[in-house]
């Protein structure tokens, strides 16, 4: 009988023992001070149930991180190690544009995550880096990173070059949008070149064989996804069919948007069907086709690729692809927590697809 092995023997983790390990590395990052969440908290972050969450907890007491306490939170044992890895304890909100300058969705999406970081102890600084040379913001980026201490990034709409950077730096980050082609790093968003494809599709059935997509020139890995599905669903289409899809691009400004319109509708091709990406610029396309006598949806059938409130409450309604806040935050928090407690994420894109809100605005045509 062998009394002893030069190695261990592999062990069959539970999943309460899983569970207790995520909330010992969460204590350990300093996601909660003095107290833990509550077990329906617990629940809800890690996806777990409430049975296997007691028992982590046991477990957690009998390793003394934590202590106990029936019909009231249960108290966090601190140690010297766990009070020095709570030194750092900011995450950088990397943005290309000032929160004052962007849409009403997107600055919703920043309290969020500000709020949900708050929740667990951390505080958030915002770094505008505009589009100016790769240099210039690579040089701003590291300057933010090493004078604040930075634990970690959140990414928000930013160049291929940033995102590149925290792929060759050591400093953990979450994109809030698509990452870059060759870039990997771990990103939640909207699934944009399926909605795209979705909606050209949908142009399709209705009859519309000329279709065209509005996008902002960012080169925002999300806007070339859309171009991307768009295209795809009209190249499915057999040639004799003579479906087309027009791809404009302009500068974010009513006068750019204008300008390509005009270009737009003035050509033999004009279109019958306008998918148009972003929610401030909905309503200047909306005013565009007034003014110039072209109504929606009897002449042209219109949708909006994002969701904005207002959306709804205008008559008819206008078509559009939106989910319900509570699925993006949870799915957010949810990556934030594991960010903050483990130091890391697993570089692969989360993709959420939202529903289609049919509205008014799209119309058949033989």
């Amino acid at each position: 009988m062998i009394s002893s092995l030069p190695f261990e023997i592999p062990k069959r983790l539970s999943l309460s023992a899983q569970a207790a390990t995520s909330i010992a590395k969460a204590i350990e990052a300093g996601t909660w001070e003095e107290y833990l969440p509550s077990e329906r908290r617990l629940c809800e972050l890690f996806q777990i149930s409430r049975p296997t969450i007691r028992t982590a907890l046991h477990l957690l007491a009998k390793e003394g991180r934590i202590e106990i306490h029936q019909g009231r939170r249960n108290r966090l044992l601190t140690t010297t190690d766990d009070v020095n890895r709570r030194q750092n304890r900011l995450v950088g909100l990397i943005t290309h544009e000032p929160v004052a300058h962007m849409p009403l969705s997107s600055y919703q999406r920043i309290s969020e995550i500000r709020s949900s970081l708050a929740e667990q102890g951390f505080a958030t600084e915002i770094l505008v880096c505009p589009p100016h040379s790769p240099r210039t913001q690579r040089r701003r980026l590291e300057d933010f990173v090493r004078q604040n201490r930075v634990f970690c990034c959140v990414l928000l709409s930013v160049s291929k070059e940033l995102q590149g950077w925290f792929c060759e730096h050591s400093v953990p980050a979450l994109v809030l949008g698509s990452c870059h082609p060759d870039v990997k790093l771990p990103s939640l968003d909207v699934d944009y070149r399926s909605v795209c494809r979705h909606a050209a599709g949908i142009f399709l059935g209705k009859g519309h064989r000329r279709l065209a997509l509005l996008v902002p020139n960012s080169g925002v890995a999300g806007d070339l996804a859309s171009e991307a599905g768009f295209r795809e669903a009209v190249a499915q289409r057999p040639p004799a069919d003579g479906a087309q899809a027009h791809i404009v691009r302009h500068n974010g400004t009513a006068q750019s948007i204008s300008m390509k319109l005009d270009a737009l509708f003035n050509s033999p091709q004009a279109p019958t069907a306008l998918l148009v990406a972003k929610p401030q610029h909905v309503f200047i396309v909306i005013i565009y086709l007034l003014k110039h006598g072209l109504s929606v949806p009897d002449t042209v059938s219109f949708m909006a690729r994002d969701y904005e409130r207002s959306f709804e409450t205008v008559m008819p309604p206008i078509a559009h692809y939106g989910f319900g806040d509570e699925s993006f935050y949870h799915r957010l928090s949810r990556l934030l927590l594991q960010m903050v407690s483990q130091g890391y994420l697993s570089p692969e894109p989360n993709l959420i697809f939202p529903k289609y809100v049919a509205g008014g605005t799209v119309k058949e045509i033989r």
